[in-house]
């Protein structure tokens, strides 16, 4: 479903790396779009560009080529202050390792994020996030106190905080047994109902399997 009005669209992203003599090419003219109420799952072998290409995605990285913009705003060729300002409005970013801040509980985390994006869709309560991702309780907990599951659904709370039109997530699963995988993915896919453009980088073929479209990348490159 690519078209004019995609929440996430990337065109021809090119990464280098330097190391002395050595050149890694990461990317090689990558191209995307996502729409709202997509859920895109990105796969590959290890080394294939996919962390690379979500680092560029949420603005984390500046491509050497190519732009990348989101819900029209171009996100590539800014500063970091205006990239970060993006990112704090638009895109939600879940990492495999959180994207939690050790020293606080999980609804400071998730203050943290709102008060950072500074924007009126972050509506609702920080409770009634809480609950909705089945951690209402564990609400005053810090990230070490946390099981694996329950990080990462407090993950997803910091990620959706401000309801972003764009939601990355890098491996959300990946440290999950089955039913709790299962638990993050159906969340993500409600996102997705609810209007955002998810896109979940994986090694899983059942997390790829529940996915509108796969994207596949092999030496930093789309092949299919």
């Amino acid at each position: 479903m690519v078209g004019v009005t995609s929440a996430l669209d990337a065109q021809n992203l090119y990464r280098f790396y330097h190391a002395g003599d050595d050149e890694t090419l990461a990317l090689r003219g990558v191209s995307l779009a996502v729409d709202s109420g997509e859920l895109v799952a990105v796969t590959g072998p290890s080394g294939s560009g996919k962390s690379t290409l979500l680092a560029c995605l949420a603005g984390l990285d500046e491509p050497d080529g190519g732009m990348v913009r989101v819900d029209g705003e171009q996100l590539s060729r800014r500063s970091e202050e205006a990239r970060a300002a993006i990112r704090a409005r638009s895109i939600g970013v879940l990492f495999q390792n959180t994207n939690l801040l050790d020293h606080l509980t999980v609804t400071e985390n998730v203050r943290v994020a709102r008060r950072l994006a500074d924007d009126a869709r972050a509506h609702g309560t920080v409770s009634e996030l809480l609950e909705e991702l089945g951690i209402g309780d564990r609400a005053r907990a810090r990230p070490s106190e946390l099981s694996g599951g329950e990080l990462a659904r407090a993950g997803l709370a910091v990620a959706i905080a401000n309801h972003p039109s764009v939601i990355l997530a890098d491996e959300p699963t990946g440290e999950l047994d089955h039913a709790r995988a299962s638990s993050i993915l159906a969340l993500l896919r409600r996102r997705a109902e609810k209007g955002a453009a998810v896109i979940v980088v994986t090694h899983s073929d059942a997390v790829a399997a529940e996915a509108d479209r796969v994207i596949a990348l092999r030496d930093g490159q789309v092949t299919s």
